[in-house]
């Protein structure tokens, strides 16, 4: 964790005496109390209907402040890992598909949760990451809102779908969703919190008013705050006394992320002995996930280890596909009782995420956030389940992008499958340089998507464009040197090439 200089004191390894055992304390103590007297004062600029639930944040926010500064080095002693026994991570094979006859039960007793706190700026795109379009001029929240209904309506149900929004997307969703009224979902949304920016210099937060003029003085503290949130919002005490049992979480731009009948099936079997309360969906690593987070078992329980809690001395063990061979996709399924359990008794325990930032006007800030698959320690009897690579189809970059729109995939019902004529499963690994990486760019960059059915590798970079109907096979490298331009022409077939140089393609 990166300590504020206010606190180097904490360093592991250095010996305290005792003075100076007392005197971090009363440091960290006048910390607490100055961003008491702040929150406070804070709290009296905001619309007077909103000053119990800006409390109510603010006090978790404080919790999280305390842990922050009473914390120091790597929460993780690297001995006491262990890797996951298999009785910890089931394959999903071992799972039964339900009956037909049962499918309608189980889905009414199921919530499904999307994050969707994110904005689109990583792509070039403003407002909400959910409202970009990724196939058939579909966007994520398209894709999400038609799978929920294809449930619905083949089996007679009411699976409900939940958001949840940030400060930055709320607006801009709450208007999105008009368009959805005449579709068979419920839909139901609900905050994350806001919290303030730290100042790292004097721990206090830069905000001075709790309106949105100056919003770079707020942020949303990570997902690992939806449980919190959902409990604040009553939905939680709402689906509870409807009858509902778990709830489905995910990113909103994992396209793999759908309803999965044979782990509901599982979890609310009656065959089932102590169905756990929480279920990590895990997948094989590949060299692109090394940084994932991964599952271990950790003084007897099992833990998400995320690259950040790794000492420096042990991250290349880390990334080893052989010794930590899955990794988290964030598709989580969680007891609905339990969270009210947890969330009530006080009993959630998440490791902070420290994010250090440095604002558009030169002011360096601290950002506390956790995630949520962070939690999983909190919880009775919980899993993880090894899913088929098909359940993580994140769309993070353009690269991303590019390979869902392609002919890998087809589109059904808002789910993305695999192409049968594809002839081995995994996705091939796209690289595109930074020409590409806004959304309007990429798109002006292409005549039309390539067929990639039989692409293993694709790097791009530089200035390169390509024309209609290219195809790409197996290993294809593009690099246009500073100044040069290539332009890829219709019809090309490129298979196991390397092109570089110039090439430019003009009308005349």
């Amino acid at each position: 964790m990166t300590q504020d200089p206010k606190f180097s004191a904490f360093v592991r390894g250095h010996r305290r005496a005792g003075s100076d055992v007392q005197f971090i304390e009363r440091t960290r103590l006048d910390a607490q109390k100055a961003m008491n007297k702040e929150l406070q004062k804070l709290i009296q600029t905001g619309p007077p209907g909103l000053h119990e639930r800006i409390r109510a944040e603010f006090d978790e926010f404080e919790k999280l402040f305390g842990r922050y500064l009473q914390e120091s080095g790597h929460a993780i002693m690297w001995d006491k890992i262990r890797l996951v026994s298999d009785d910890l991570v089931k394959t999903y094979n071992e799972l039964k598909a339900p009956d037909n006859k049962s499918i309608k039960t189980l889905l009414n007793q199921l919530v499904v949760v999307k994050l969707n706190g994110g904005l689109g700026t990583s792509m070039g795109c403003k407002g909400p990451k959910s409202i970009i379009s990724v196939r058939n001029d579909l966007t994520f929240l398209d894709l999400t809102v038609q799978q929920i209904e294809h449930l619905n309506k083949t089996y007679g149900t009411d699976v409900p779908l939940v958001l949840m929004n940030s400060f930055n997307t709320d607006a801009d969703t709450e208007k999105i969703l008009q368009r959805y009224s005449q579709v068979k979902v419920k839909i139901f949304t609900f905050n994350q919190s806001r919290y303030p920016r730290i100042s790292r210099e004097s721990l206090l937060p830069i905000a001075t008013s709790f309106n949105t003029e100056n919003i770079e003085s707020w942020y949303p503290p990570g997902h690992g705050d939806v449980y919190q949130s959902i409990a604040n919002s009553k939905l939680l005490d709402q689906f509870i006394n409807d009858g509902k049992k778990y709830l489905f979480m995910s990113n909103i731009d994992n396209l793999g992320a759908t309803v999965d009948l044979n782990i509901l099936n599982f979890l609310l079997d009656p065959n089932t002995k102590q169905a756990p309360e929480f279920v990590m969906e895990v997948t094989n690593k590949t060299r692109a996930d090394v940084k994932g987070g991964t599952l271990v078992e950790y003084d007897g329980k099992l833990r998400l280890l995320e690259i950040a809690q790794v000492p420096k001395d042990h991250v290349d063990e880390f990334k080893s596909v052989s010794k930590f061979k899955i990794f988290n996709t964030n598709n989580l399924w969680i007891s609905l009782d339990a969270i009210k359990r947890v969330v009530e008794d006080n009993t959630l325990h998440m490791e902070i995420i420290v994010n250090p930032k440095t604002l558009d006007n030169g002011v360096n800030v601290v950002q506390l956030e956790t995630a949520v698959g962070a939690a999983i320690k909190s919880f009775e009897g919980a899993i993880g389940i090894n899913v088929p690579r098909r359940r993580f189809l994140p769309v993070k970059t353009t690269s991303d992008l590019l390979i869902v729109m392609s002919n890998l995939y087809s589109l059904k019902t808002g789910a993305l499958e695999m192409n049968p004529l594809r002839s081995f499963p995994s996705v091939p690994l796209v690289k595109l340089g930074s020409h590409f990486s806004k959304v309007k760019d990429y798109l002006h960059r292409f005549a039309s998507i390539p067929d990639m059915l039989e692409l293993d590798h694709l790097t791009v970079s530089g200035d390169v464009t390509f024309g209609r109907n290219v195809t790409l096979k197996g290993t294809v490298i593009i690099i246009a040197n500073h100044g040069d331009r290539i332009d890829i022409p219709s019809g090309a077939v490129l298979e196991n090439k390397i092109v570089s140089g110039n090439l430019r393609i003009l009308d005349h």
